[in-house]
């Protein structure tokens, strides 16, 4: 779970050094093509056999996709790695929170609030649009959580994921043979953007999947918390991206508030011999999961087995 944090936010930082050159549009399609390489082989979607039913919401994701990881660099590019990650990070605590009365979460969501406005602080040099930019990526990834669950209850293992990963590269394609025209790449420039994708992409969705076979799903939960830290210390030393005192307080209340909401709403179920929970999946996981994880990761697993006993019967 450290190696996936640090390298997801590592890659951010890379993918920043070639915004020069390449521009966030041109970075963001050279990792949208890394990302599908690396979904659909591990993956490996059936599209044929897709029903109406299971592409109308692969295509919302993978819309979300494109949407997300492009309004997302381009803030990085205007507000800094450490700023853009945190408020990004809303989307998925905000889904976390809604739609629950305990007056533990209302309080999460209050403190939250405050650390938005702290980390806003209006005044004329405030870069409103690179603020609402990280703010449309975090209403991404609050759309990514509603459509993965949905997603992954349609179809299968990660095939879901896959091929919106690879749809979402496929429309990257126009956008970034533009941006690579009229932006040429260096070969230093592609090298960060191509390393990008494999520390983004590649590596944190192989750790995540190892780390929950090992881990409680609420624990996994709780430890992306600190996300929003390792790009703010990310952004320091690679970027020399510095942060104010209130600008520090503001993203660990918000990392605060998503781990009190994770714990709170852990299952309850005595465990069982395999270490899950009884009371099935933890919703949590899914409410706080990366892009690329699609729904619990055990789900293909229990349909395969499901058939299988079929089959001996």
């Amino acid at each position: 779970m450290l190696g996936s944090g640090l390298s997801n936010q590592a890659g951010a930082s890379v993918a920043a050094l070639a915004f020069p050159v390449l521009g966030p549009a041109g970075v963001v399609a050279v990792r949208q093509w890394v990302a599908a390489g690396v979904l659909c082989a591990a993956g490996r979607p059936r599209l044929r056999s897709f029903t109406g039913a299971q592409w109308r919401p692969v295509l919302g994701l993978a819309l979300v996709f494109a949407t997300m990881n492009l309004s997302l660099y381009t803030a990085i590019d205007r507000i800094g790695l450490g700023l853009a990650v945190t408020l990004e990070f809303l989307g998925p605590l905000t889904v976390a929170l809604a739609g629950s009365r305990r007056r533990t979460d209302a309080l999460c969501a209050l403190a939250a609030a405050a650390a938005v406005v702290v980390l806003a602080r209006p005044s004329p040099s405030t870069d409103y649009p690179g603020i609402g930019l990280a703010l449309l990526a975090a209403v991404c990834w609050g759309c990514y959580v509603v459509l993965n669950r949905t997603v992954g209850r349609r179809l299968p293992g990660l095939e879901g994921s896959a091929a919106a990963a690879a749809i979402s590269g496929a429309l990257y394609v126009p956008v970034g043979v533009l941006a690579l025209w009229h932006r040429p790449p260096t070969l230093g420039a592609l090298a960060c953007a191509l390393a990008a994708g494999v520390l983004s992409s590649a590596v944190p969705f192989l750790a995540d999947l190892l780390a929950l076979r090992r881990v409680p799903a609420h624990f996994f939960g709780v430890f992306m918390s600190v996300n929003p830290v390792f790009a703010a210390l990310i952004g320091l030393i690679v970027l020399d991206q510095a942060l104010d005192t209130a600008a520090w307080a503001a993203i660990l209340v918000i990392v605060g508030a998503n781990a009190v909401a994770v714990i709170a709403a852990a299952p309850t179920g005595k465990s069982t011999e395999s270490g899950k929970s009884r009371s099935g999946p933890d919703p949590v996981v899914q409410a706080v999961g990366r892009p690329g994880v699609s729904g619990p990761p055990s789900a293909g697993v229990r349909r395969r087995a499901s058939r299988r006993r079929r089959g001996r019967r």
